[in-house]
């Protein structure tokens, strides 16, 4: 027990300081942390093993929701028809063309088994992208597909998985029955993941604390996904679609008090899971390497070099094809604004191509496969399926997620930060203005003191003024003037803080009232960008 507790520690320290590192060099951390556990696997002492039913069940679940909930419902619908064809689609295509490439190049592997592989590999882990992709500035476009793209192909790629398996260890398929079971765990997903989430709302709506609530939250990817495999239909679409919809749900149906503290739990959540998963994948070398020996180096090189050419190469075959199909076609399912109807344009299929990172529930999905056949012989190639599942991963998490970045800046592809921070003060403006009014309702409350009323109207006003007359911005799309307010109150508040310190360590301030007056600064602190923001 002393053993796993060091190791865990360990892992922690690893985490951290490749995190501060990432930041530090730009450097996906998912990209580090994935060399780190290659090293590791490599030095003596115990590695820790991937179980894929404790990933399945313990982890994805909680980083789909997570991710889920930061992710925009009416985005995502705004550009259904490119995530749903990246979601469905190409994980379709991916699973066929390379279950077709096993059974003519691979000996004995067979088509059911590479489709097997093929479904293993489709499914993107987008986190690698998305960490870089946001400090690069990518348009909010973009990152809507790359999210949505992510939570929804998990489903397809594990339905697919558990068809192409039944048919491997049977000998039996059946193309009306293979679509059958995938319309229906993806329907059935699809109601258990509204079921939850409708259940939620009924329960936030009557729970107001806020710890409460949030212990609502931690258990409800878990609930939604238990549901889901209970009734034998998507578990992890259950997980998206709940999230989507409580995400969308969550400024109407919880306090301000609820949403700075789920927001913190599930930061460190991410943080936390993440670190253990992305170490987790390079330890898995050395389970996987030990069973090539009985396979040829031809075999294994033809094997590898299939399966990367497939998930590097059909992605942005695909996009070009679906980006030209005409106009009719193009727009039927998008629906939503022009704007979110537009074609991509040839940089931004390039930069959703390289974005197609591979991660955790890949690996997880191909060590579900069974060690034998319904008839007791081996499952064909598992090994071989095994290691070219790992070295899509590596490839992926580590060439894609390292060079993102630079392609990105190459191509000029970023959203205007002036753009985005004018949006953001017109929305300001508008709320302001919406207080303003609600405010007039209470000019005639007599328990409403005059003097009270008119600081609340003057404080509204002058911020209402700020927003509606802001600075002309630089080139960066920042104001100096802003940025320098912002500095100063984040002095003030530093000095604020220092003070009540002082009055502490000299008696004369009990602990207890130094965490309350804390709490106050530290809510106040919150709502000051950070150096940079707008």
């Amino acid at each position: 027990m002393l053993e796993l507790l060091a190791l865990g520690l360990a892992a922690i320290a690893v985490i951290v300081v490749l995190q501060m590192l990432a930041d530090r060099t730009g450097l996906p951390a998912a990209a580090l942390l994935t060399v780190a556990g290659l090293i590791y696997a490599e030095l003596p002492g115990p590695n820790a093993r991937l179980h894929p039913d404790v990933i399945l069940t313990l982890v994805i679940p909680p980083l789909i929701y997570s991710a889920a909930l930061n992710s925009s419902l009416l985005a995502i619908r705004r550009n259904l028809r490119v995530v749903i064809s990246l979601s469905i689609g190409l994980v379709l295509a991916s699973s066929l063309a390379v279950g077709v490439g096993f059974d003519l190049f691979v000996p004995g592997a067979g088509l059911a088994a590479g489709v097997a592989l093929g479904a293993a590999v489709s499914p993107t882990d987008p986190v690698a992208a998305l960490a870089v992709g946001g400090r690069a500035g990518l348009p909010a476009r973009l990152i809507t597909i790359i999210e949505g793209e992510g939570l929804l192909n998990d489903a397809t790629a594990l339905t697919t998985l558990t068809v192409a398996v039944t048919a491997a260890t049977s000998g039996d398929f059946s193309l009306g029955d293979a679509t059958a079971r995938f319309l229906l765990a993806a329907a059935g997903g699809l109601a258990a993941g509204v079921a939850v989430a409708l259940a939620v709302r009924l329960l936030r709506s009557a729970v107001r604390d806020p710890l409460l609530v949030n212990c609502i939250s931690l258990a409800t990817p878990f609930a939604a996904y238990l549901l889901g495999e209970e009734v034998h239909v998507s578990g992890v679409l259950a997980v998206a679609v709940a999230g989507l919809m409580i995400g969308h749900d969550t400024p109407r149906f919880t306090t301000g008090a609820s949403r700075l503290q789920a927001t913190a739990v599930w930061h460190l959540a991410d943080f936390l899971l993440q670190g253990f998963v992305f170490l987790l994948i390079g330890q898995q070398i050395v389970p996987v390497v030990r069973g090539l020996k009985a396979y040829p180096a031809a075999t294994i090189v033809t094997a590898v070099l299939l399966t990367l050419a497939v998930v590097l190469l059909l992605r942005p075959l695909w996009l070009l094809l679906t980006q030209s199909l005409p106009s009719a076609l193009h727009t039927r399912l998008g629906g939503g604004a022009p704007r979110a109807r537009r074609r991509l344009t040839g940089r931004e299929i390039v930069v959703l191509s390289w974005a197609g990172t591979r991660g955790v529930i890949s690996l997880a999905a191909i060590f579900t496969l069974p060690l034998t056949t319904s008839a007791g012989e081996p499952f064909p190639d598992r090994d071989l399926l095994l290691f070219c599942t790992y070295v899509v991963v590596v490839v992926t998490l580590v060439g894609q997620g390292v060079t993102f970045g630079p392609i990105v800046r190459a191509l000029g592809v970023r959203a205007d930060p002036a753009d985005a921070a004018a949006l953001r003060n017109e929305a300001r403006a508008a709320s302001i203005q919406a207080g303003l009014a609600r405010l007039d309702q209470f000019a005639a409350d007599p328990g409403l003191p005059d003097q009270e009323l008119a600081g609340l109207r003057a404080s509204l006003d002058r911020r209402l003024r700020r927003y509606q007359v802001p600075e002309e911005p630089d080139d960066d799309g920042s104001t100096t003037g802003h940025e320098a307010g912002l500095e100063a109150r984040r002095a003030v508040i530093d000095a604020q803080r220092e003070e009540l310190l002082r009055w502490r360590d000299a008696g004369r301030l009990p602990d207890a009232s130094l965490r309350v007056l804390e709490r106050e600064l530290d809510h106040e602190e919150r709502i000051v960008p950070g150096p940079g923001g707008h």
